[in-house]
């Protein structure tokens, strides 16, 4: 099962003695500055968990394959994350 905002809302306030406002506002605060410097185009580094980027993806050809016409997809960028090694061994155990 995925964590929700819901969940780590909840997660914070009980963990840090909190109102449910304070802590929405904490994990909402935190999601806005990472999507801010994610549109400025800044990677995200936090240490211990990993490091998000933004990537540019070049335009390419594909194949519809219900139709069999040629189509282009047009360049955009996408935010990749790559997991710290400390996470990883974790993950792994």
């Amino acid at each position: 099962m995925a964590l929700t905002k819901a969940d780590l809302i909840e997660r914070i306030q009980s963990n840090n003695d909190l109102t449910k406002k304070q802590s929405t506002d904490i994990v909402e605060a935190t999601i806005g500055i990472i999507k801010d410097t994610l549109e400025d185009e800044e990677d995200v580094l936090i240490s211990g968990f990993g490091k998000f980027c933004v990537k540019e993806k070049a335009p390419r050809r594909y194949r519809n394959p219900a139709t069999g016409s040629e189509m282009e997809l047009w360049g955009r960028r996408v935010v990749t994350f790559r997991c710290s090694a400390k996470l990883r061994e974790k993950i792994n155990g």
